[in-house]
């Protein structure tokens, strides 16, 4: 199976990636689940990067995070909310595989664009859901999910 970025889910689910890469740019930091060495969750804050075709997690030289990725390279990402009740542009959560970057070139163009302290871990990310939950005319729960290899789906609840 070949793997699927950020690009080839824009180029899957245009719209979709286009809602979801602006709710996660409405606030800077959202928060990441990995797996401890246990199997238990851990979830910690993070900054994400949209760059290159890529939707990059940039992280502090073995952070707990970027140790548990090491180990598991699955991930659940989810927007932050934001203030209050309102979830304007709904609730987005990714999921997917973190594979870490040690590519001197690679590393060297993100920090070119994004500036983080050094040194740094980065990974790159292999998606394998992508799921958006609002609300629509105060009426219908509605869920979003795409998987790579299948068109969005639709779920409408009352």
């Amino acid at each position: 199976m070949s793997r699927t970025n950020w690009a080839a889910f824009a180029a899957a689910a245009p719209e979709f990636a286009g809602t979801v890469e602006n709710r996660f740019g409405a606030f800077t930091h959202h928060t990441l689940a990995t797996l401890r060495k246990d199997g238990s969750p851990r979830t910690t804050g993070l900054e994400v990067r949209f760059l290159r075709g890529e939707l990059w997690l940039g992280m502090m030289p073995d952070s707990l995070k970027a140790l548990d990725l090491r180990r598991d390279p699955r991930f659940a990402l989810q927007a932050n909310p934001g203030a209050g009740t309102g979830m304007d542009g709904g609730d987005v959560r990714i999921s997917g595989r973190a594979i870490e970057v040690t590519d001197a070139e690679t590393k060297a163009g993100y920090v070119e664009e994004v500036e983080p302290p050094e040194p740094f871990h980065l990974f790159r990310t292999e998606l394998t859901e992508v799921v958006r939950t609002s609300v629509e005319d105060d009426t219908y729960l509605v869920v979003e999910v795409w998987r790579p290899g299948a068109p969005v789906r639709t779920l409408r609840r009352t």
